[in-house]
């Protein structure tokens, strides 16, 4: 495997490994969001420790809101999507960093649409693993009458 393979992510969305609607693009922090907003089509990054609530504004402008997981044993992701999807945030949720197939059921009950592995995990938890882990279950988004 070449660097430039071990550094790209994989992105699970559906239950199945695939490409990322949304690349390339560049994720903003809440600092840098305020002061583009009005140009719409934004992917903002958040942390686990940063309040949701400091993004209501700008919703109407957020196309991808990324959560940080820095472990598998850190649950605090699950509990801002869950929140985002409360405030009224109707964009695509991804979460990522150090998640582990047995937890993809979770992120889309709390409100994910996709979850982004390394390339590492990926190879360690195929394809397969991930299908098995979210047998016919419904999401958060469907539940809603919400597609894609």
């Amino acid at each position: 495997m070449s660097d430039t393979q071990a550094a790209r992510t994989v992105l699970v969305r559906q239950g199945k490994f695939s490409p990322s609607p949304f690349e390339p693009c560049r994720f903003l922090g809440v600092e840098e969001l305020q002061s583009i907003a009005a140009l719409g089509g934004l992917f903002v990054d958040l942390k686990n420790d940063e309040d949701p609530k400091v993004l209501i504004p700008f919703f109407g402008a957020i196309d991808l809101i990324r959560i940080a997981f820095p472990s598998s044993a850190d649950g605090r992701g699950f509990s801002l999507g869950q929140r985002l999807r409360r405030l009224g945030f109707k964009g695509t949720l991804r979460a990522h960093g150090d998640l582990i197939s047995d937890q993809y059921p979770m992120a889309i009950r709390t409100g994910f649409d996709e979850l982004e592995i390394s390339h590492k995990m990926a190879e360690r938890q195929p394809e397969d693993q991930w299908l098995a882990a979210i047998p016919k279950l419904e999401t958060y988004r469907s539940r809603l009458g919400l597609t894609g």
